[in-house]
């Protein structure tokens, strides 16, 4: 018997715990991980996480997570932060956050006997899917938007994946990749859509919780497109507060590209559409629809949290910033999140005495060093 079930947070409708189930049946809502008995889990940063494979010795790893945590002494001078910190997740194996999702991903996808999968990514995704896929012997078909920086791409097509470009936008890619793996009866794992993704970027927390001494710092401001590291951390937090392991709840932030800010718009009560969206250097938070884009909002609410936009040109100046000040050479999207900081102490959400954490969620020399667009 499972000590796993899927979940409607929606409706609360029950769904069984399988990879052929996305949505709820009932209305359509994204599933999270429920554990109904108990049952694995696997030791984190000194904490022991539950987890929805069955068996933790057949899991699937490539050394993912226990990334470090660095000061930011000057950048946080420059904002007026005291404390301003971040944990860099560019060095997990395929130099992105997402391989902590991807690896308990595709740990449940081994144990249910799959053996072909699709996927769709700006580039990060799907050179994780590409990596885990490989190691575990599955076949993955990933949809990329042809524009994507070839960097990406070609870290997708080493690991042996096969790479269906489309032309147009980053939404076009996610509509070719559901065509695709419904025609052909296949596996649709989704880092935007699984419930298992969230159940390994959780992982993030617990090593926060630990590195902070039990007591995470005042605030996590991420990145967020899809909101794959965003609902994980929040996940994760949730959990250990919920065990008694750390005594509050940070608060979480979300920051996107003023170019595509469905989430922002929404959490602050304006208008939005998709034909708003712009092409934005941020690749990996260009998503004018994202799938769980009701729960990102929702759990902003709940976790006294604030969504901010930043402009091209600040995600530029901070990319440089990061680099010419810190030694640290983040990719667009990770710069995003120092941008938006700027925002949120701006507005007074963030005290000059409080403690900050921001993801760098991937290295920089996995996209194009825009020094075309001034900063």
């Amino acid at each position: 018997m499972s000590h796993v079930s899927l979940r409607c947070e929606s409706c609360g409708a029950a769904h069984p715990s399988n990879m052929d189930i996305l949505g709820c049946h009932g209305c359509g809502c994204p599933l999270d991980v429920e554990y109904t008995a108990a049952g694995p889990s696997v030791p984190i940063a000194g904490y022991d996480v539950r987890m929805p494979f069955h068996e933790p010795a057949a899991t699937l790893s490539l050394g993912e997570g226990n990334t470090p945590v660095v000061e930011l002494s000057k950048i946080g001078e420059a904002l007026g932060i005291k404390r301003l910190d971040v944990k860099l997740e560019f060095m997990n194996p395929t130099g992105s956050y997402k391989d902590r999702g991807t690896a308990v991903m595709l740990s449940v996808a081994r144990e249910l006997g799959i053996r072909e999968i699709v996927e769709d990514s700006s580039g990060n995704a799907g050179a994780s899917v590409s990596a885990y896929a490989a190691r575990s012997g599955i076949k993955a078909h990933i949809f990329a938007p042809a524009s994507a920086p070839a960097a990406k791409l070609k870290q997708i097509r080493v690991y042996g994946a096969e790479v269906h470009a489309i032309e147009g936008s980053r939404d076009d890619t996610t509509d070719a990749a559901i065509a695709f793996y419904k025609r052909n009866g296949l596996v649709y794992a989704s880092h935007a859509w699984s419930p298992f993704f969230f159940e390994g970027t959780k992982t993030f927390a617990f090593e926060v919780a630990r590195r902070y001494g039990g007591e995470p710092p005042s605030h996590v401001v991420f990145p967020v497109g899809n909101g794959g590291l965003f609902l994980g951390a929040w996940r994760g937090f949730s959990e250990l507060l919920d065990d008694g392991r750390i005594g509050r709840m940070p608060r979480l932030h979300a920051v996107q590209a003023a170019n595509a800010m469905p989430i922002t718009a929404r959490s602050r009560g304006g208008g939005w559409s998709q034909a708003d969206a712009q092409p934005t250097i941020a690749g990996g938070i260009s998503v004018a629809a994202p799938a769980r884009g009701g729960q990102v909002v929702d759990v902003l609410r709940r976790a006294n949290g604030t969504a901010v936009a930043v402009a091209e040109t600040e995600i530029a100046s901070m990319q440089k910033a990061l680099a010419r000040d810190e030694g640290i050479f983040a990719e667009p999207t990770s710069a995003a999140a120092l941008a938006g900081i700027h925002h949120l102490a701006a507005e007074g959400v963030i005290a000059p005495g409080d403690s900050v954490l921001a993801p760098i969620t991937g290295f920089g020399l996995k996209d194009e060093v825009r020094f075309d667009v001034e900063g």
